[in-house]
């Protein structure tokens, strides 16, 4: 038996313009940027810079969709006058009033150079090699990661140099070739492993007699000196505490990701710019946001101009009636486009302004002790907007303070209990479980229960395990592994 019901569903759908302003209030300035010259390349009735004539549109312009069907238009469908209209004059302006164009702009220039194989390739011709030996050589460079490192066996290379070059030769041949790689800069490149790239790095450096000692404990008690068996490297080697305290210091300088040290390499080197900035101003907080992200926009006075040609012409074609809806398109673009700026450049302080006083205490003495708990929804209470909007201004920006660049995001942090009952940062107990850390004997270095014991004694009574899982996040290794002599 079949029956009919209705059923009611509510459910909040964004409209394609919600989720285009979405998408520009999570862009950094630099990619907004980019957007910005994207639109104004796409959009001839958009136009930076400042508008000379004081005459702009202020009107509420119909929908777009009235015009698809050009053939039905008559001369009277189009109410041009409500593109002319110079009743008010609109603010398109959309420039903060915290910002000034002659304010201080900080950026980080940087060259972009040589790729990194490119810089290792130009080595290669200054050595003397045969044609099969050549296209070895740069296949390996070719091999070569960001790091510096080659990863592959030799055999996967020895096939792949068979079936994409149509080089036969073998592992002895190719073994012999990575030796002439290894002699390149930076030194220790196209190294398989890290024992192989400190090993390298070791035997082109002055043969002191700690360096020889060095590169005896790199090449033949590797294992022992990773895992930190002092005592057994000792032994095996007859030496002193001293000497190896020498020897290890000669390790110690080496790089082991020669790859990294290079600055026009493969990878794109991130460029931050911050897109706030926080002041202290006679002891009180002073935020301005990044001027780039507050451009001067108008509507095109060319356009203008082609619409008022169209008022005054009395027989309208039908191409001029194509042309008005063409124009109409790219107004109604144009007027979005600009509101949104101003809707994201509000947002976006607004947003930053909360956090700044929510975090007020720590913006004053920078000292990641003062950070209070905060999570989103403290700040999307504060400013009644949605979680998901402050967390798109927090992923993805920066702010400059007076103790450096940071990543919005690194002020938000869950709370823990103290035995006190009041709420504190996690990060709180991070930073000083990181001083903990730094301070304790490198000879014998805290286990991890040992720094329960001790947190629990400055009032934070937290388990073994998470202390374990704080130590992880701070990139901090176990005690044995934090072990000197």
């Amino acid at each position: 038996m079949l029956k009919q019901y209705l059923q009611f569903k509510l459910s909040q759908k964004l409209s394609p313009q919600q989720i285009q302003l979405m998408k520009l209030i999570q862009l950094p300035t630099q990619a907004f940027e980019q957007r910005l010259k994207q639109e104004l390349e796409e959009n001839p009735a958009l136009e930076g810079g400042k508008e000379n004539n004081e005459n702009e549109y202020d009107s509420e312009f119909d929908n777009a969709d009235d015009f698809n069907d050009s053939e039905s238009i008559n001369a009277d469908d189009i109410n041009v006058d409500e593109y002319l209209s110079d009743d008010e004059i609109p603010d398109y302006r959309t420039q903060a009033n915290n910002y000034s164009s002659d304010d201080e702009e900080k950026t980080i220039p940087y060259a972009a150079g040589t790729s990194f194989t490119q810089h290792l390739i130009n080595q290669l011709n200054t050595y003397r090699l045969n044609d099969e030996e050549h296209e070895i050589a740069e296949f390996l460079v070719g091999s070569v990661d960001e790091s510096g490192y080659i990863r592959r066996e030799l055999s996967d290379i020895m096939d792949d140099l068979a079936f994409t070059q149509n080089v036969y030769t073998t592992e002895e041949k190719i073994e012999s070739v990575l030796k002439i790689v290894h002699q390149l800069d930076p030194a220790g490149v196209g190294a398989r492993n890290l024992q192989e790239c400190l090993s390298i790095q070791l035997h082109r450096r002055e043969k002191t007699q700690p360096c020889e000692l060095a590169i005896n404990i790199i090449d033949n008690a590797f294992d022992q000196f990773t895992k930190k068996h002092y005592k057994k490297l000792i032994q095996k080697f007859d030496i002193s505490e001293i000497q190896l305290k020498e020897a290890i210091s000669e390790i110690e300088h080496l790089n082991p990701k020669p790859g990294g040290s290079y600055a026009g390499n493969n990878r794109i080197v991130e460029h931050v710019v911050p897109d706030f900035a926080i002041k202290i101003v006679d002891g009180e907080l002073e935020l301005t946001l990044n001027g780039r992200n507050a451009p001067e926009l108008h509507v095109s006075r060319e356009y203008n101009n082609m619409l008022k040609g169209y008022k005054d012409t009395k027989d309208k074609s039908k191409s001029q009636k194509d042309a008005v809806i063409f124009i109409k398109q790219k107004l109604d673009a144009a007027k979005w486009f600009i509101e949104a700026i101003k809707q994201r450049q509000q947002t976006l302080f607004v947003t930053m302004s909360a956090i700044m006083h929510y975090q007020k205490d720590y913006f004053l003495t920078g000292d990641e002790r003062n950070l209070k708990p905060m999570i989103l929804k403290d700040v999307a209470d504060e400013i009644s907007m949605d979680v998901s909007t402050v967390s798109r201004v927090a992923n993805s920006k920066y702010v400059d303070t007076p103790y450096g660049t940071k990543l919005i995001k690194e002020f938000f942090s869950e709370s823990m209990k103290n035995d006190q009952g009041e709420d504190v940062s996690t990060r709180e107990i991070k930073k000083i479980l990181e001083t903990v850390i730094e301070e304790e004997n490198k000879k014998k270095p805290l286990t991890d229960e040992t720094l329960a014991s001790i947190l629990k004694e400055k009032g934070y009574p937290i388990a073994r395990r998470t202390v374990a899982k704080y130590r992880e996040q701070l990139d901090i290794p176990v005690a044995r592994l934090r072990k000197k002599i």
